[in-house]
């Protein structure tokens, strides 16, 4: 390990208390514990005040869906927020038959819809029955139930996402309302009721509309991605397309829940002010007696060697952009790890090669900026994205992109250079792993997308083995015509 690497070291052991990217260091930190059903538990001691941050991650994503539910794992983020059998009803003896004849009405008004030649006359009494049971529904639904519930107690922060492999549900709260999250979290496992099914599938369809279709920087890097995968399911887009959110139903909502949000793809951290075997104590009450689920199959699709560059034309009524994506693998390939430092080089901030070089010296750029796409689970994408400054052209900036790339492959980077970018990136690491709710994420995110959370505790040791030779060698191997993709936003009366 070189000296900067070993003083960060040194700092960074007393700054962080202890935790730290050390491997040995952060093992001894971190209590981890599998429950009979699968359910896999991280836990680390944090005293120094008396809150905890919560993630549960389940391993599931929009990867796993097939042409039938495409869309659905972001359509269960909305849903999974409406409250269970206890929470979010007034009455839910009540409400549970009303909620029945709403998924009757609506199922059938779905299938009409797909009918050709529906007859329209029977399609608007459908709609409109389903709209009068809405509107009755109404009198049983308890709004945000779960962050009233949590911002009455002390909660920040409460929030979820879901990506092309993952789906987060997150808060941080005081120590002693730490059983609070248990019962709401366990109950939202256990008993989750598909509530407001068709006005939420309504929100995400304009959502859609709102901020895909009519968002440049959004539509241009969908057709991206896209274009650059042919087979794998990362092509697709985390909200589904139109079609995709249209033709969800509850049945097939219901049926992907059931089956993978489960204890067996389930991933909880808990930080901060806790003893790991009260951790181990409260987790077991709650959750030790959900059923296991079944595990998220690994994804049998193989992205095929591209072996030749594509270019599209994405017609848009905005400002050119230019966005260039090359294959590359993923953790813990030897690889990838060198990406991450030629991403630092390239496109971190105002010191990076292309920043410098694009934006402030030749000024074709107004911005440009590097990043790995669409997720981490499979092979993925190493991305460069600019902005041409008026009155250069896309294919000035194009052009001038190559040149540094050609740079990077034809010259060693300089050690000075290399250090700098290694130390950047330790540190952004490390700040993420002072805060209790950035550890607890990056240690779901790590255990559940390569299998083990040390991922985070070895990542220093991997990216100080690399040097300058091996950043040349992976640039000349992926950063090639054949393997890249580039997509060309602009209006039509700029592409004459």
């Amino acid at each position: 390990m070189n000296r900067y690497i070993a003083l960060i070291f040194s700092l960074l052991l007393v700054f962080f208390q202890g935790v730290a990217l050390g491997s040995t260091v952060l093992e001894d930190k971190v209590f981890e514990h599998r429950f009979d059903n699968g359910l896999k538990l991280l836990v680390v001691e944090r005293h120094d005040t008396p809150v905890v941050s919560a993630y549960i991650t389940i391993g599931v994503g929009s990867v796993h869906e097939t042409s039938e539910t495409r869309g659905v794992a972001h359509l269960l983020e909305h849903m999974l927020f409406k409250g269970t059998k206890t929470l979010g009803t007034t009455d839910y003896t009540k409400e549970k038959p009303l909620l029945e004849e709403i998924e009757r009405v609506g199922s059938q008004l779905d299938a009409l819809r797909l009918q050709n030649g529906a007859d329209q006359a029977e399609v608007a009494a459908l709609e409109k029955q389903l709209s009068e049971l809405q509107a009755e529904h109404k009198q049983y639904v308890v709004k945000d139930v779960f962050s009233n519930l949590y911002s009455e107690n002390g909660g920040v922060g409460y929030n979820a996402f879901t990506s092309k492999d993952l789906t987060t549900y997150l808060i941080s709260l005081p120590s002693n309302k730490l059983e609070l999250w248990a019962l709401i979290e366990s109950d939202r496992m256990k008993n989750p009721v598909l509530r407001e099914f068709y006005t939420e599938r309504d929100v995400i369809r304009e959502e859609r509309r709102r901020s895909y279709d009519t968002n440049p920087a959004r539509k241009h890097y969908e057709s991206l991605v896209t274009n650059a995968f042919k087979v794998h399911p990362y092509r697709n887009p985390i909200i589904g397309w139109h079609s995709d959110i249209a033709n969800l139903s509850p049945q097939k909502t219901r049926g992907f829940l059931e089956k993978y949000y489960a204890p067996v793809n389930t991933v909880i951290a808990l930080v901060g002010d806790i003893r790991a075997a009260d951790a181990v104590a409260l987790v077991d009450r709650y959750f030790g007696d959900i059923a296991p689920g079944t595990p998220a199959p690994r994804v049998s699709a193989v992205e095929p060697v591209q072996k030749g560059e594509k270019r599209i034309l994405e017609v848009f009524d905005a400002e050119p952009r230019l966005a260039i994506a090359w294959h590359k693998p993923t953790m813990p390939d030897k690889d990838d790890y060198a990406f991450d430092l030629i991403d630092q080089i390239l496109g971190s901030g105002r010191t990076s090669r292309l920043y410098r070089s694009l934006v402030e010296e030749q000024k074709l750029a107004t911005s440009v900026s590097v990043y790995g796409a669409p997720g981490s689970r499979y092979p993925n994408l190493f991305v460069i994205e600019g902005i041409p400054r008026h009155p250069h052209t896309v294919e000035e900036l194009e052009s001038a992109i190559y040149a540094e790339l050609d740079k990077l492959k034809q010259e060693l980077v300089e050690e000075e250079e290399l250090t700098k970018v290694r130390n950047r990136l330790l540190t952004d690491q490390l700040r993420q792993l002072r805060s209790n709710s950035g550890l607890a994420r990056l240690l779901t995110s790590y255990q559940s997308l390569a299998g083990d959370w040390r991922y985070v505790a070895n990542y220093a040791e991997e990216i100080d083995k690399l040097s300058a030779e091996n950043l040349k060698q992976v640039a000349n191997r992926y950063l090639t015509k054949s393997n890249r993709t580039v997509v060309v936003l602009q209006r039509e009366d700029q592409t004459l």
